[in-house]
């Protein structure tokens, strides 16, 4: 069993700054060496630096005194006067613990430095602002001729009127899906491999069944053996399902069922299953419906970019997963998405 000593050698050589200060007269019983590193640390900025700490330490003791202990443990933002004079972002996560002999109030806590967090997400944003924009420009070009064309023809026949309007709707449906799913929100938050957040799997299907449902109602859902919850980016999984939803829902009659499975897989990990009872894919096209852009014979007529299945693709491919389709002996279809989540 490990000793008081232990646990504080334990503190004393982690890269966060661990802390403990008394609640009521504000002074520093405890800082880790880190915090010397990180914002160059003395007993004289003690009291400078408890006042960071201690910044909404009011109310919290206003709350806990009075019985409300949905703050007793915060997460904030803010920022520390480091070694050189420069500001420095970082994460202050503190806790109101009683102590076990004299029963005094005190706040015990860690201080991360975010600025490699702060870059990253800055890096991604960046990213996604340019892919937003290198595909938006093209279009926005696009946008303005045909407009232009469809104002000046009013002499055009029947034929040259409909294609028009078919470029017309094509260009309004990719603008769309950069609204969508391109904008910089979006790609910087699923485009993170592993993030710290985990969903039910199984109320992840039955939420994008019952989005679905709005469309048709014969959707079903049929789950087993999943696990309680599993650790994904939640939003870039949902985002996966509406796609292979909404190409079951615009490829199949309005009669044909749709079912979502979730269920173990035969080499571990979990497999979520999107399964119809439409039209077999062609032979011929199977290997090529994640390809960027591609559109196969089903799709004429029907509106899209060929950019659904691909982006499904790389979210699930994100995660250490696959996702792959095949058709079913009878008739019908399944994509599978699988992941590799322990059971």
């Amino acid at each position: 069993m490990l000793s008081a000593e232990h646990y504080r050698q334990i503190l004393d050589h982690s890269s966060d700054v661990h802390w403990m200060l008394d609640c009521d007269s504000g002074q520093i019983l405890y800082v880790s060496p880190s915090a010397e590193k990180l914002i160059g640390y003395v007993p004289e900025r003690a009291r400078q630096v408890s006042e960071s700490l201690m910044a909404d330490l009011a109310e919290r003791l206003e709350a806990f005194t009075s019985g409300d202990t949905t703050r007793r443990h915060t997460v904030r933002e803010a920022e520390l006067e480091g070694r050189d004079g420069v500001m420095i972002p970082v994460e202050i996560e503190s806790t109101l613990v009683t102590d076990v002999d004299s029963g005094v109030l005190r706040l015990v806590g860690t201080v991360r430095d975010i600025r490699e967090r702060i870059e990253r997400e800055k890096q991604q944003k960046k990213f996604a602002s340019m892919v937003s924009h290198e595909f938006r420009t093209p279009l926005s070009t696009i946008d303005g001729a045909i407009q232009r064309l469809e104002m000046t023809s009013q002499n055009a026949d029947d034929n040259t009127r409909k294609r028009y309007r078919k470029i017309q709707t094509a260009v309004d449906r990719l603008l769309e899906l950069i609204n969508e799913y391109l904008s910089p929100e979006r790609l910087a938050s699923i485009g993170r491999k592993r993030q710290p957040d985990e969903i039910s799997p199984e109320a992840l299907l039955e939420t994008a069944a019952e989005q679905a449902r709005q469309r048709r109602a014969g959707i079903t859902v049929r789950a087993e053996g999943l696990p309680q919850w599993m650790r994904c980016d939640p939003q870039g999984m949902r985002l996966c399902l509406d796609i292979l939803l909404d190409n079951a829902l615009k490829y199949t009659n309005d009669n044909v069922a749709i079912e979502l499975q979730g269920r173990k897989a035969s080499e571990g990990g979990v497999e979520l299953l999107v399964i119809d009872r439409g039209a077999h894919v062609p032979d011929d096209e199977l290997g090529k419906l994640f390809d960027k852009g591609y559109r196969g014979k089903a799709a004429a007529g029907q509106a899209g970019s060929g950019l659904g299945l691909y982006m499904a693709k790389n979210v699930v491919e994100v995660h250490g997963g696959t996702l792959s389709v095949e058709n079913l002996p009878e008739s019908g279809k399944k994509f599978r998405i699988w992941l590799p989540i322990a059971a």
